[in-house]
């Protein structure tokens, strides 16, 4: 029934100004409208809701991740505009934070002002395939 319909990803914030910032002016995403109840950004042609909220509930695993053809450049970005990459100790990690699944698939993870756990994603190139 939904297979065919655009996802609408949803994060919350306590501050909207930081939270803009970040999502704006980090993250390079286009505010497309800053509604009372959530900040609205364009994010690759589907829509983030940033939602203005009294609380944010931490969670510690990943709530939003972007699909990027080269990891180590969008991280090389990322951290020119501040972005600090997290480290855990669960996971293997090189020197720079990424962890690299069994697959080939590498990970590097990072957290907005209010605490969400980001990601970035590096599938592996497969034969035949863009």
């Amino acid at each position: 029934m939904l297979g065919s319909r655009d996802v609408i990803a949803f994060v919350g914030t306590r501050d909207p100004a930081r939270a803009r910032a970040f999502y704006e002016g980090a993250l390079g995403l286009r505010l497309v409208a800053d509604e009372p109840s959530a900040l609205v950004f364009d994010a690759g042609g589907r829509s983030l809701r940033v939602s203005k909220v009294r609380e944010v509930a931490r969670a510690e695993y990943t709530v939003l991740g972007w699909n990027v053809p080269d990891i180590r450049a969008a991280m090389t970005g990322l951290k020119e505009k501040g972005v600090a990459f997290e480290r855990f100790s669960f996971f293997p990690q090189d020197d720079a934070g990424v962890w690299t699944a069994p697959d080939g698939t590498k990970v590097a993870w990072f957290r907005d002002p209010d605490g969400n756990l980001l990601s970035l994603t590096e599938f592996p190139r497969r034969p035949g395939k863009p």
